[in-house]
């Protein structure tokens, strides 16, 4: 297969990924279709292949009207949020003291400044949960506000380059809320105490999703595990974020197609990173629990492929003999440098279960970050193919050379 044949594929595949689908968030009937995509291709490359499903759900909306008096204000619903009706008097709130001593039950609750400077983890996220926020959490459900109105500046670190970014993504949060621009709410604010009406349309879906795991090869019980999430935060066609790193592993499953490893590999198009409570994450975490030992390494891509710049690695945890054979492979490679580490990426699952981990992405991944990523703006010209074929040629050469070394006797 020719560099051009391979990008001319990873263009179709990523062009029906990030334009085609009209969502792969989580619970949509697009992230349901592209498990189904990922799974009949790599099948079709001598791959075995499961998909276990997993409950979550799907979430619409058709925005919110927010009103005092005549007047109206730009906001939209949060992620998730429940539907509303409410009409009550504005409490506003910008520090966290400044909630433990509100009254603010059965207002409409507006906060800003401070107490919004970052977005909160969701209730029962269980990777990274920090104290505060669980505070914020615990308040909030305790003095029960009808509902909530967010204004918010910009979270490059957590939420991309959002703006305004939604203080709550949270399906399990239960107080209907909305967000706006920090500009918005400084017009609103100068009506604390006055009626506001808010009318949230919104509601939750029950729905499936899934993981797909692809393996081949002789040793299952020692093996190397690729993965790339699958999914794309809501309003976002995710072409970078991560259609480029499934289309990545696509053609790696072709190139491995007359392949015949030591090794195990698993190729798993893993489903949750950027959905508010992790499900592919957490069932793949379940089903491997007393089997992470047997995972030699784990290699994860997000947001390969931008046009500018190289591909960059970055390892977590690796043995010395590991890490003198990944930059012995790589250094023969063209495009490929090695980066800084970033710990935002699925790898860290793995690297929290004492395995070995490599993650690739772009070398100007955390610039795109607070400029492109989770926005309208991440589609599929900002991708370079050509990219996609090096770092799927990359892993198909470490692999052999991991293979060579590692492999068990007989």
């Amino acid at each position: 297969m020719t560099q051009d044949s391979l990008a001319d594929k990873a263009r179709n595949y990523l062009e029906y990924l990030a334009l085609e689908l009209p969502s792969r968030s989580v619970g949509t009937q697009g992230n349901r279709t592209a498990t189904t995509f990922f799974a009949e291709i790599v099948a079709s490359h001598g791959f075995q292949t499961s998909s276990p499903e997993f409950d979550c759900i799907d979430w619409t909306q058709d925005g919110a009207t927010l009103a005092v008096r005549e007047q109206l204000f730009t906001a939209q619903p949060s992620p998730y949020a429940l539907g509303c009706q409410a009409s009550a008097t504005l409490t506003v709130v910008s520090t966290v003291s400044e909630l433990e001593m509100a009254d603010i039950t059965g207002t409409i609750l507006l906060l800003r400044g401070e107490i919004t400077k970052e977005q909160l983890m969701p209730k029962n996220f269980p990777f990274y949960n920090p104290d505060e926020h669980k505070r914020i959490i615990h308040l909030l459900e305790t003095k029960t506000p009808q509902a909530i109105i967010a204004a918010t500046a910009r979270d490059p670190q957590m939420v991309g380059a959002m703006y305004p970014f939604p203080l709550f993504e949270d399906g399990d949060f239960d107080i209907p809320s909305v967000f706006m621009t920090d500009v918005e709410g400084d017009r609103l604010a100068t009506h604390a105490g006055e009626q506001v009406s808010l009318d949230i349309r919104a509601r939750r879906i029950p729905a499936k999703g899934c993981n797909v795991i692809a393996w081949k090869g002789a040793q299952m019980d020692r093996k190397v595990v690729f993965t790339a999430h699958i999914d794309s935060r809501l309003g976002t066609p995710g072409a970078l974020d991560n259609a480029s790193g499934t289309v990545t592993l696509l053609l790696l499953a072709e190139l491995l197609q007359s392949y015949d490893p030591k090794l195990g590999v698993e190729l798993v198009a893993i489903n949750g990173e950027d959905y508010y409570s992790n499900p592919g994450e957490l069932q793949y975490l379940e089903m491997n629990r007393e089997r992470f030992n047997h995972i030699l390494l784990n290699i994860n891509i997000d947001d390969v492929g931008y046009f500018q710049g190289d591909s960059a690695y970055s390892l977590y945890e690796c043995p010395n003999e590991l890490v003198n054979l990944i930059h012995n492979s790589f250094s023969q490679q063209k495009g490929i440098i090695e980066g800084e580490p970033w710990y935002q990426g699925d790898h860290m699952i793995f690297v929290l279960n004492q395995v070995p981990a490599l993650a690739f992405t772009s070398e100007k991944a955390m610039e795109n970050l607070a400029t492109i990523t989770h926005t309208p703006q991440d589609l599929p010209e900002l991708v370079d193919y050509s990219k996609l074929v090096e770092v799927a040629r990359a892993l198909q050469q470490l692999l052999i050379d991991i293979d060579q070394q590692f492999m068990l006797p007989g």
